[in-house]
């Protein structure tokens, strides 16, 4: 058990501190699973891997370009806090590992003791008897057998750090998720509001076109009117456009954990996809069954209980230690002897624990109610992992037929626009058949763009429902 855990810790822990520092720091955390494998390795003293940090972060957050879902993605696991807090439980874990291992070693207790005595004799005409000495101990204590305790405990421990590292991951892909929404939602109203913006440009160049036509007789003076009214209306929506443009890149940079006033370049267009596709129900679901860290987590949060209950019932079982003692000028804290001496003492103690006030049956009830505690999480965390996939698969399958949806409403609006046109400049339509043809346009331009990046999230977000996101491209 303590081989396969080795080695799924190495590969996990090594692929998340990979993605939140970048190489230079992977080797540190396979030294730390190899450490953990063995219960008498010798630890290092000093491990420090905090260095590598900045430097794969700065090239995060200094991209060449606009910035893409990768580099934002990147720049989120270096900077947000969620991240650091994550990777930070994952050491902490690792060292109540370190301390249920540290059962299995040896104690050794060095004491030196400085002391001074002074005898008075009242009724004696001796003088007194003032003496300054020293005495030293050095005590071994070794527990060499229990009935599972150490391996309970360590068990306990080793399953909590798996939770620890599927936790993080679960983390991990809740921020990615979060980035994915805050990312295409800042490119969706920067390109809303590119489409207003031209919007506004067609207004104008309507306007004046309107009034060019009036000049010579052949235009009525209401159409310059509605022209002008509309040409307002398209300025009042590329405003708004711009401010939810300026909101969403706000919110994508405080998920960065950057700066809310933070320079972010976003990309003008999204490509569209050239065959999307969805794939099955099915597959998604046993996906999530397999790999979701939510579900790994929970699974090892239940073993990590059932195993504190066999380690709270191995405490009320005796242990046998060995122990040996040397003392140099008497026993510490009992003061030195008249001569130099020194003692050596070796010993076995049996401890068997007979009665307890019945404290060990209810802390074995308190750890069993704690294990089917955790076993009824799991099966809740399966029901919400499954409710998750289910709702992301529905949105992915909605988005995909409306991305194509839209695609034929673009082609249709913009037909529209060409003939109202030339029925306008042939004076058999009114300037109302125009502009309503020209807005009709505008808005089926930001529905593509719209129902684009939803698609786009749609599909990274049920990657991310059934835990996988982080394997993608």
């Amino acid at each position: 058990m303590s081989g396969e855990f080795g080695r799924l810790a190495g590969r996990v822990v090594g692929w998340c501190a990979l993605v939140l520092v970048g190489p230079g720091v992977s080797a540190a955390t396979s030294a730390l699973a190899e450490r953990l494998e063995n219960p008498l390795a010798v630890p290092r003293l000093v491990e420090s891997a905090a260095e590598p940090v900045a430097a794969p972060c700065s090239e995060a957050l200094t991209p060449g370009g606009p910035l893409s879902l990768a580099q934002a993605m990147h720049t989120a696991l270096c900077l947000n806090p969620q991240a650091r807090a994550a990777g930070a439980a994952i050491r902490v874990q690792a060292g109540t590992v370190g301390e249920a291992r540290a059962a299995y070693w040896p104690r050794l207790n060095i004491g030196v003791n400085r002391l001074f005595s002074r005898t008075v004799y009242a009724d004696s005409e001796l003088p007194d008897d003032d003496r300054v000495g020293t005495n030293r101990s050095v005590n071994l204590t070794w527990r060499l057998y229990d009935f599972g305790v150490r391996g309970a405990n360590l068990d306990a421990a080793n399953q909590s750090l798996r939770a620890a590292i599927a936790s993080q991951e679960a983390t991990l892909q809740k921020l990615m998720s979060a980035v994915v929404d805050t990312y295409f939602e800042a490119v969706t109203t920067q390109a809303a509001h590119r489409a207003r913006a031209e919007a506004a440009r067609v207004a104008r160049s309507t306007l004046e076109a309107t009034e060019r036509r009036e000049a010579r007789g052949v235009a009525a003076g209401s159409d310059v009117l509605q022209a002008r009214a509309a040409l307002a209306r398209a300025q009042l929506a590329a405003q708004r456009a711009r401010g939810e443009q300026a909101k969403a890149v706000s919110v994508l940079a405080y998920v960065m954990g950057l700066p809310g006033t933070a320079p972010v370049t976003l990309p003008d267009d999204l490509e569209a996809p050239d065959a999307p596709a969805v794939q099955g129900l099915a597959h998604w679901l046993a996906e999530a069954q397999d790999g979701h860290p939510g579900i790994r987590a929970a699974r090892a949060q239940r073993e990590a209980a059932l195993a504190k209950v066999s380690a709270t019932r191995a405490e009320g079982w005796p242990t046998l230690e060995f122990s040996r003692a040397d003392q140099v000028n008497g026993v510490p804290s009992q003061g030195f002897g008249a001569t130099r001496s020194r003692v050596t003492t070796y010993g076995l103690a049996l401890s068997i624990p007979l009665f307890e006030g019945f404290a060990r049956v209810y802390k074995v009830s308190g750890a069993q109610a704690q294990a089917e505690q955790s076993d009824a999480n799991l099966q809740n965390v399966v029901l919400q992992v499954s409710m998750e996939v289910l709702k992301a698969h529905a949105d992915a399958t909605a988005a995909l037929d409306n991305l194509q949806a839209s695609a034929t409403l673009v082609e249709a609006t913009q037909a529209a626009v060409g003939s109202a046109a030339r029925r306008y400049d042939k004076g058999v339509s009114d300037i109302l058949e125009l502009l309503s043809t020209q807005n009709a346009l505008a808005d089926a331009h930001q529905e593509r763009i719209r129902c684009l990046a939803e698609w786009h999230a749609a599909r990274l977000k049920l990657a991310a429902a059934a835990g996988v996101l982080g394997a993608l491209d």
